[in-house]
């Protein structure tokens, strides 16, 4: 099946492992979070057990270096998109509130972002991340 839309995350190649599959958990909660119609049915197996529903679209993870993170999110602040995100400070705080805090107090530009995420048109996402790499 081929969607119309792309959904990508966008991880700064220098993270720990553990920070990349936090970050990249954090950044998919938030593209379903805005995106509902996006979670599936439930799922049974032949013995009759229920598991909770998945996306329904795949999910493409890229890296790059710190810069190149950078312009991405520039080129999508001026395209006007909706990003998520997760900046470095948020590493360091245990809640919503306190990450919502962490990003409050930073103008864009100073924003230390660890990670992007985004769901738009395959074209425009692909014109967003250009220069972004497939994650190893």
């Amino acid at each position: 099946m081929e969607f119309d839309t792309k959904i990508a995350i966008i991880l700064r190649e220098n993270l720990a492992t553990w920070q990349k599959l936090n970050v990249t958990s954090f950044l998919t909660s938030g593209i379903l979070g805005a995106n509902p119609s996006l979670l599936g049915e439930e799922y049974r197996d032949a013995a009759g057990n229920l598991y909770s529903p998945l996306l329904i679209q795949p999910v493409i993870v890229l890296s790059c270096g710190e810069q190149k993170l950078q312009t991405i999110h520039r080129r999508g602040l001026e395209r006007e998109i909706r990003f998520c995100l997760y900046i470095d400070d948020m590493f360091s705080t245990g809640h919503d509130e306190a990450n919502r805090a962490t990003v409050a107090v930073r103008k864009p530009d100073d924003l230390p972002i660890v990670g992007l995420a985004l769901r738009e048109e395959r074209k425009l996402v692909d014109k967003i991340t250009k220069g972004a790499k497939m994650h190893p």
